[in-house]
């Protein structure tokens, strides 16, 4: 038997099978979450089960941590994101030039990306934020300061500088990149006709960087939704919920109070709202990459 198959037929069929694994391998554990938010379900007591409705999301979101950890999210994100761009924009314009040792200094100030996110945590909770023997309480104790217990003081600010430190070398590769294909007659002609570093900068460069931008934001965005070996590591989410975010109160309900009905609510309510987040942000994405 012989047929006769249209040249879309054949790669539709070429792409069904891993097309189908990937369905799988979302819609499965989604079925499962979205089944065990709306059942009674602690590993404590797994024999006390039953058809729950709504009573895991109503009891995730009435808990006392809840507003905390979702503005905690919210907040961390923002921070994060304006502290990279800003930095990784005012690193890349001071590296875009020709000097000596050049690729060195590119080498290290893309490094701590590589880093792994516990090792970034541990570097910073013992080498620089540690209140005894910290840099950090070096540093005030040489100018007669009160050292900064900066995990128990501020630990949301700590959060933001450890994974601010780690993401602007993204940032800076991606800029950097970009400045590359910047059309250098522009900048000569903008010379010529008497424009100063900040005239350029503004009216050339930025721009230029703006499809940039966007994408550093849609990714960041993505990433930092989920942070959880930063907060475990260093401040476990307190003091209080001070320093807890929604990853986090996902974790302590899971794993902590062994509660997996209403760690699976938390779970859906997280994908919801990452969701109307990455909407909203595409959204603003896709007009910057298509001016």
């Amino acid at each position: 038997m012989k047929f006769n198959l249209s040249k879309n037929a054949v790669m539709n069929l070429l792409k069904a099978p891993s097309i189908i694994v990937l369905f799988l391998w979302m819609i499965v554990p989604l079925s499962m979450t979205l089944y065990f938010s709306v059942i009674r379900y602690n590993l404590l007591s797994p024999m006390d089960n039953g058809f729950e409705g709504l009573g895991n999301y109503e009891f995730f979101m009435t808990d006392s941590a809840f507003m905390p950890a979702v503005l905690n999210s919210l907040i961390l994100v923002v921070s994060i994101i304006v502290v990279t761009i800003i930095s990784g924009i005012i690193l890349a314009v001071l590296i875009d030039r020709t000097f000596p040792g050049r690729g060195i200094v590119r080498v290290m100030l893309i490094s701590p990306f590589f880093i792994m996110p516990t090792v970034n945590a541990l570097l910073w909770k013992n080498m620089f934020m540690n209140p005894v023997y910290g840099m950090f309480a070096f540093f005030s104790n040489t100018l007669g300061l009160e050292p900064i217990d900066w995990m128990s003081d501020f630990p949301l600010a700590s959060v933001i500088i450890m994974l601010s430190w780690q993401w602007t070398p993204f940032a800076l590769l991606i800029f950097m990149t970009a400045l590359q294909s910047q059309d250098q007659e522009q900048k000569e002609a903008a010379e010529l006709d008497g424009a100063g570093f900040f005239a350029k900068f503004y009216y050339l460069t930025l721009p230029h960087l703006s499809r940039s931008i966007a994408i550093v934001i849609m990714i960041e965005m993505i990433f930092h939704l989920s942070i959880f070996a930063e907060i475990l590591i260093t401040t476990g989410g307190g003091p209080g919920n001070d320093g807890t975010n929604l990853t986090y109160m996902i974790f302590t309900n899971a794993l902590l109070d062994f509660d997996v009905g209403i760690a699976s609510a938390g779970g859906v309510f997280a994908i919801i709202l990452a969701n109307i987040v990455a909407y909203f942000l595409i959204k603003q994405v896709g007009k910057s990459l298509m001016a």
